[in-house]
Parts: structure tokens; sequence; C-alpha cells
């Protein structure tokens, strides 16, 4: 591993750690010529799943950044932190490691996704809806938006009830 302060190819790995999802490994290194400490991630890469385009039947290989900035951009301007969006993407290719040898289907990883934002932030869920679903009109939105509405309502009739 080269320093990336002095680009010297000589360290000494002081701390490692395994992180929670299993897939990363997390070292503290020191670089023994300039004396500098820096983190490194390592993933474990042992197999590459497909991702099936819906309409074109390509097949491109699993990219975690191509999600994160799918994800990112449904969260923009959300009060949703970096970890929080980490630990989302982290579920979802877990899921999909976990559950799928060589291909999955776009269709069901954009439902992955759906699923997880759901819990995370109702409006970051609409948006990436908007564009998953190819949201057409208004009422593309209203028809999405039904389920959610009425469950909201019964969480406010229940609470109503409750006082």
């Amino acid at each position: 591993m080269r320093c990336p302060f002095c680009k010297i190819d000589n360290d000494r790995v002081i701390d490692s750690r395994a992180g929670e999802d299993g897939f990363v490994i997390r070292r503290r290194r020191e670089c023994l010529n300039c004396k500098r400490r820096y983190t490194t991630y390592e993933r474990i890469e042992e197999f590459s799943i497909k991702v099936v385009k819906r309409d074109t039947d390509e097949r491109e290989p699993f990219s975690r950044e191509k999600l994160r900035r799918g994800i990112a951009k449904a969260c923009w301007k959300r009060p949703i932190k970096d970890d929080q969006i980490d630990a989302l993407i982290t579920g979802i290719e877990h899921d999909v490691y976990s559950r799928f040898e060589r291909e999955v289907d776009a269709e069901i990883l954009g439902e992955l996704v759906m699923e997880r934002l759901y819990d995370l932030d109702k409006v970051a869920y609409v948006r990436f809806a908007s564009v998953y679903r190819r949201f057409e009109d208004v009422l593309d939105f209203i028809d999405e938006l039904r389920p959610m509405l009425k469950q909201e309502g019964k969480l406010a009739k229940n609470k109503k009830s409750d006082q």
C-alpha cells in the first residue's frame, strides 16, 4: 500500500477490524518513511453479480457506487446522514449477494431500494419511486402516495384514541 502522503510503499498495519457488515476490513496503517497514519478499507470481492437491465436485457456488473448515486439523489436535501445511506446500501448489497448467485433483475434491485427507503424517509422513497417507476404525471404520484396516506391516517386515528 502506498502512503497517500509521501507515496512510498513501506508501511505497517497498526490495527485491523472487520466491518459491521462483514464485507469490509478496516486497517489503520503507519508509513515507515514519513511516520504518518492513515486508514484503508478492503472490500471482499469474491464474485461479481450482474444486473439485468429492464428494457434491454443487457447485463452490467452490480455497482455499489451507481446504487449510491441513485439513493443520494433521492435523499438530496433530506435530513439523512451519509452513515444512514451507507447502512442502507450495505443492507441492499448484503441482500443481493446472499439471495442471488450470478444475476439480479434491475426490477428486484429497485424494489429492494424502495423497501429500505420507505422505512428511512418517505420523501426520499417517493422521489426514488418517481424515477424508478417512471411517473408520467401527477396521478402517478397520487397512486403511489395513496397507501402511505391511508397508513398515516390510521396512525393519526390511533394517536387520537390513545389520548
